[in-house]
This record gives C-alpha cells, structure tokens and sequence, in this order.
C-alpha cells in the first residue's frame, strides 16, 4: 500500500465551493493528500457576500475532532475560520497534546468585507493559536490586525513579522503582499532567523475569492507530504497563482479560483534568500 499521508482543515463552510472547508478539500485533494474536515461554522455565503452564519456549538466541535483524532491522525492541520476563544481553546487543547505541524490562516474578514471574527476573538487568537503554530499566513490586513502596525512597505512587512514570531510565538509566519501596489505579488516568509521572498506575476481580476484558504491549504498539503517549509511555500505559491490566473469566471462577484488552474500551465514563482536577523 502507498504511503498516504493526510490533512485535517478546520474551518468554516461556503457554499459556493470557493473558500473555507471546501477550497480546502479541493486543494488537499490537487496536491495528493487525504483530505479530512472539522467544521466551526455554517456559512450561507456566495461570491457576492456572506448572507448568514450558524456557528457550531463547541461540544459538538470537540465531538468532530476526537472522532478525527482517535482513528485518523493528520499528518498536518491548518485552521481558518474560528469565530470564538471557547472554539479557540477547544482548538488548542488538541493541538497542544497531538504537537502536529500546524498551519493557522487567521481568517477574519470574507472577501466581500463581512467580519467572520469579533475583537475578543482576535486577541484569544493571539493567546490560544499563534503559540502553537509552525506557521501563520496572514494577509496584509490580517496582520495589522494582529499586530497594530500599518504595513504598507517591505521595512513594515518584516517588522510585523518579527511580531508575530518574536512576541507571539509563532515559529514562522508567511506575509502575504496580495494586497499591495505593484505588477508582481510577493510574499515573505520569516521563521525566526532569515526572511525569504516568493514573487510571482499579478493578474487583474476580480475572480480572487477563496485566495488565502487555497494558499495556506497548499502549503498544509506540502508540509504533510514531508516538505521543508520553504519548498511548501513556494508551491503554495504557484499554486495560487496558477487558481487565479486560469479562474473559473463564475459568480456575480469575486469570483473564485480555479482550483485545478495548475494542470493547465504552471507560473514561476522567483525565490529570494536574504539572510541575517533583521
């Protein structure tokens, strides 16, 4: 029998097929790992805007982790969206006894703008979470969320990085520059030592829902294969890339991506050492 290796995404749903657990089924499934799903939140929400959200009740989350837990052991997990400390903790307490590798995208925002996280949720985050996890992937406004720093230059990237590593404990963290100016996207990962660039090209469209759930669910993918986190990265990388330059054109707003996009012709992604503690 092969060696099959598996990814448990915890997170909320869409029903729309473009982000949380289904973006991150897709993509286990696209990157050769068994795919495996806990669920924190009922989302009705398209690409248009989130209509409405039930959230599980945290007994019946915890119920859904120790049947995961007692039968089939992750390789890897990542999180995304987790909408409070009680599910948070809850959350935690597995992942502190498994001391599986963990992948946290700090969902707080749907594409359209809804909030999927309160204030004391962010900061119970901070304290639950981010000490746990081999890596976080926060976006631009993710990240000045987490930190209180207005990031809008590379000096600002790294500093925010240093944050969340330094004070918050995180061992690495991924900054996602999706959201700045420029013709290239680039990302930056810090794991406590060194800061490393991943850029690739930039595509104007709109069809971009379910980015930051398809990216960080790759890399989880890679990381359960056995990669090294900078080989993960940069997969993810040209992944998502590849979902948003061949997307789907679907939906009356931000559409989402193609999750098979990488079938079709790979982008390059340019990788950059710059080493020495900044």
């Amino acid at each position: 029998m092969p060696d099959v290796r598996s990814a448990l995404t915890i997170a909320g749903t869409d029903p729309s097929g473009g982000a949380g657990i289904q973006a991150d089924l897709k993509t286990f499934q696209e990157r050769e790992v068994y795919g495996m799903s806990v669920i924190t939140s009922l989302v009705a929400q398209n690409t248009t805007g989130v209509q409405a959200i039930h959230h599980i009740p945290v007994a019946f989350l915890e119920q859904q982790l120790t049947s995961i837990f007692s039968d089939i052991v992750p390789a890897a997990v990542k999180t995304g969206m987790i909408a409070s400390e009680e599910m948070m903790r809850c959350i935690a307490a597995f992942l502190a006894e498994s001391k599986i590798t963990y992948v946290m995208d700090p969902v707080m925002y749907a594409k359209s703008g809804h909030a999927l996280m309160g204030e004391d949720s962010r900061e119970a985050l901070k304290t639950y979470l981010v000490p746990l996890a081999s890596l976080v992937t926060p976006n631009i406004p993710e990240a000045e969320e987490l930190t209180g720093i207005q990031i809008y230059d590379e000096a600002s990237i790294k500093t925010a990085a240093k944050m969340i590593v330094r004070e918050y404990g995180a061992k690495a963290v991924l900054m996602k520059g999706g959201h700045m100016e420029g013709t290239s996207a680039a990302d930056w990962l810090y794991d406590g030592e060194n800061f490393a660039s991943y850029t690739a090209d930039r595509f104007q469209t709109r069809h971009t829902h379910g980015t930051g759930c398809t990216y960080s669910a790759a890399i989880t993918a890679e990381l359960a294969k056995g990669k090294s986190l900078q080989e993960a990265v940069k997969i993810g990388k040209a992944f998502v890339t590849d979902s948003i330059r061949y997307s789907l054109q679907l939906g009356k707003g931000n559409g989402p991506t193609n999750h098979w996009g990488h079938r079709l012709k790979s982008i390059p992604v340019q990788e950059e050492q710059h080493n020495g503690i900044y």
